[in-house]
């Protein structure tokens, strides 16, 4: 079958402005919109920018706005796409070419809320035992893969650079409330000011967008709890 798609290029080196490019591919309805973005680059124009790695929607290096949403190439099956498929880079993030954009602050953000383990207590000689509720408290969050498809599609971090943004709050999530770690109070106070999750307007963008179908914006609402009663 021939698919319709419009991307909108962009190469800083010879353009002034974003512009629409129409390409026609020959593919099989269980292909992804990956596998025709792969087809452009390798027999139209090799000059296509994107990024991917995985192609199985764990690396999450290949978040665009498919259709006017924000979703992972390598998961967004062809024949549930209508035409012409359009293809834009993320939006909130600066456009390096292409439909790559830069995560530089993304992940400075998420560096911020200290995504590791902080131990609370001398460490143990064997493992840290946790009970399995103990586990599920924090389990959602978990599933982040930092493909940025929460933070572009949230209406709050187009308008403030600042905002945190949903990811990092996702993953802040995950370490405030696994009882093993102590580094709480530490996360709490990175998120407690106007860019952080009080930024957040629950709209409710951020949980339509991740592709691990992650509930984002319940996981920043828990946070905010917690600061609210005065920490974990």
């Amino acid at each position: 079958m021939e698919v319709t798609f419009q991307l909108l290029r962009f190469d800083p080196l010879k353009d002034r402005q974003p512009h629409w490019e129409t390409y026609r591919v020959e593919l099989e309805p269980t292909d992804r919109v990956l596998d025709g973005l792969e087809a452009i680059k390798g027999q139209m124009d090799g000059t296509l920018a994107y990024r991917r790695s995985c192609a199985h929607g764990v690396c999450g290096s290949d978040a665009m706005i498919i259709n006017g949403r924000n979703r992972l190439a390598c998961k967004a099956l062809v024949k549930n796409m209508k035409e012409p498929i359009r293809i834009e880079p993320m939006r909130g993030f600066k456009v390096l070419k292409d439909f790559v954009v830069d995560m530089g602050p993304f992940f400075e953000k998420y560096r911020a809320v200290k995504p590791y383990l902080i131990e609370k207590e001398a460490r143990p000689q064997k493992e840290r035992l946790q009970s399995q509720e103990e586990r599920e408290r924090f389990d959602d969050t978990t599933k982040c893969i930092l493909c940025g498809a929460c933070t572009t599609s949230c209406p709050s971090f187009w308008f403030n650079a600042g905002y945190v943004g949903p990811a990092a709050i996702v993953q802040a999530h995950r370490f405030i409330f696994d009882s093993r770690d102590g580094g709480a109070e530490e996360r709490l106070s990175v998120l407690n000011n106007q860019e952080g999750v009080w930024r957040c307007r629950t709209v409710f963008n951020c949980v339509e967008a991740c592709p691990r179908g992650i509930n984002v914006t319940r996981a920043i609402g828990e946070v905010k709890k917690v600061i609210a009663k005065g920490g974990r």
